[in-house]
């Protein structure tokens, strides 16, 4: 006999991923009054530093759930940036004009992050997240959209929902349920990432450091604690077996950067590839996407997670309206200025990189001089506000 479906449980808004940016929204949301569940797959605790940039307006975003004080107070906050090259100073951005209310990058721990946004989700919904439950269906109607899933233990569990929300990932389930396909492409540059005890003297700690030697770039931000976070482009197509390597990082940050950098101080460590990806579609019904379901960008600049946090910032006081009018929601409008952030944002990392990229001869000494042009004129702000994605 073929156990019957469970009853599905009813709510305003389900959130499909609980990560920071789906636990963003939810807490947007639950703050706002609306009634929501998030279903988040895994069943561990955020753990890892992995992304770590906070960008003034997601500070702005934060104040709506008081979380931008908590996470300020453990963060380490990054005033300044000096270019480097070939161990010369080529200039300083100061993030001092780029913003009224936070003139800083804030940086942090995502795992830390991430606890402070479920503080504040649980503050003012004390079960809306639900871990270990894994979407695999939904299907769509006028007025709702019915989910189903299963529970930890593999149990059957179903929900019916005013509005769904993808924040799932550039994986997700919900953009591949919703038969939506992607556009972009691959990038041949190899990346590998490391936090390390801080071995910069002085001032020097307190600011990110861009390094744009002829062999490529090395950045590196501080980080809470006496950390520091490098990261090093080390290669071009097929990676190498022993590249994402402790020892071999050091050696290539001491190698062009100078820094002393001690490999046995270093808490985590990571190789990544860079591409871009793109919804064909960011709203269908009544089910949205956002964050990297909607749009996947290079990590290089620290754009994309603070892109996913201003999307549940815009999108928020949309579901709340739809939710008390019973509208389906202005996706159209919704999906022109989020998609357009996306590809700005994309953009400038892909500026990002070509000017961190292996550079000899004329084509080094031009890239020097473009960035202490560019750094000692006016357009300094400028370019200040754009890093600071006062533009998002």
């Amino acid at each position: 006999m073929t156990p019957a479906a469970p009853r599905a449980e009813r709510t305003e808004v389900l959130v499909v991923g609980g990560g920071p940016v789906g636990v963003f929204l939810g807490a947007l949301l639950a703050h706002a009054g609306v009634d929501v569940i998030v279903w988040e797959r895994r069943t561990a605790e955020p753990a890892g530093s992995r992304a770590i940039g906070i960008h003034p307006p997601s500070l702005d975003a934060f104040a709506a759930i008081d979380a931008a004080a908590p996470v300020l107070a453990e963060a380490a906050l990054v005033h300044r940036g000096v270019a480097r090259s070939r161990g010369r100073t080529l200039g300083t951005l100061s993030f001092d004009r780029a913003s009224d209310t936070h003139p800083y990058v804030a940086t942090l721990d995502q795992h830390r992050t991430e606890r402070i946004l479920r503080e504040r989700l649980a503050a003012a919904a004390p079960e809306a997240l639900r871990t270990g439950v894994t979407l695999t269906a939904l299907e769509r109607s006028q007025d709702h959209v019915d989910a189903a899933g299963t529970g930890p233990d593999g149990e059957p569990v179903a929900v019916r929902a005013s509005f769904v929300v993808g924040a799932d990932g550039a994986r997700s389930t919900v953009r591949d349920l919703l038969g939506i396909g992607t556009t972009g492409r691959e990038y041949p540059d190899r990346y590998v990432m490391g936090d390390f005890a801080d071995p910069e003297p002085g001032s020097a700690r307190s600011a990110a450091l861009v390094d744009v030697g002829p062999d490529g770039v090395v950045e590196s931000f501080p980080l809470p604690d006496g950390r520091r976070r490098y990261v090093a482009l080390v290669g071009r197509g097929p990676a190498a077996d022993d590249e994402v390597d402790a020892v071999a990082l050091a050696q290539t940050i001491r190698d062009r950067t100078g820094a002393p950098v001690d490999a046995d101080s270093c808490s985590m460590l990571s190789g990544f590839r860079v591409r871009r990806r793109a919804a064909v579609r960011v709203g269908v019904g009544r089910v949205v996407l956002i964050g990297d379901a909607a749009h996947e960008i290079s990590p290089i600049g620290g754009q994309g997670m603070n892109l996913g946090w201003l999307d549940a910032a815009d999108l928020a006081p949309l579901l709340t309206e739809g939710v008390r009018t019973g509208s389906a929601g202005p996706w159209p409008a919704y999906a022109r200025r989020r998609q357009a952030a996306a590809r700005r944002a994309a953009r400038q990392a892909e500026a990002n990189m070509a000017l961190g990229g292996r550079a000899v001869g004329p084509t080094q000494l031009g890239r020097e001089v473009l960035l202490r042009t560019l750094l000692r004129l006016p357009s300094a702000d400028a370019l200040a506000r754009l890093y600071a994605m006062r533009w998002a």
